[in-house]
């Protein structure tokens, strides 16, 4: 968890230890990554790092929730029912968003070796199990089409259509 001292710094201080960070995870996965090299590139001592985060699994998630935040659309857990067209847009503008991120490289690693070393919390493994069947599948779906799409764009719009025809197949008629 970053500490209420990260929190106190300078915008500019923090903005130089994001960048340090997004540097690591970019270009590292995080079994792989290091607290040197994040502090050589911040201009921080090894200290403060464990001052600002308890390890690097909590540095890790702090940038992750700042990508996501600046990509994402939000949880569409909020939905009343379920809506195939409201899943498939959110989905594409969430990778159209990702592939002209300055946090590209961090999301592709987090998708591919990241997700799994950190596994789910449990708030948001809950309530994805307590959604109803049809936003469930979306779920499953959109997670894989966002896969897919950000790793092969020489197929996306076959990936999207395909993702697109499945979302319409879920919709009770």
């Amino acid at each position: 968890m970053v500490s209420e001292t990260f929190i106190n710094l300078s915008d500019e201080k923090k903005q130089k230890i994001a960048h340090a960070l997004l540097k690591e995870f970019s270009t590292y996965p995080l079994a792989k990554a290091q607290v040197a090299r994040i502090v050589k590139d911040a201009g921080i001592a090894r200290g403060a790092f464990y001052k600002y985060f308890g390890d690097l699994k909590d540095a890790y998630g702090y940038l992750y929730s700042l990508a996501m935040k600046e990509v994402h659309m939000g949880p569409p857990t909020r939905l009343k029912e379920f809506d195939p067209e409201f899943f498939y847009k959110m989905t594409v503008n969430f990778i159209d968003q990702t592939e002209n991120s300055i946090y590209f490289d961090l999301i592709k690693l987090h998708l591919s070796q990241n997700q799994a070393f950190i596994g789910e919390n449990e708030k948001q493994k809950d309530a994805f199990l307590n959604l109803n069947s049809q936003v469930w599948a979306a779920m499953v779906l959109t997670h894989e089409a966002i896969d897919l799409a950000l790793f092969d764009k020489k197929n996306k719009a076959k990936i999207l259509k395909r993702y697109h025809e499945s979302l319409c197949l879920l919709q009770r008629k």
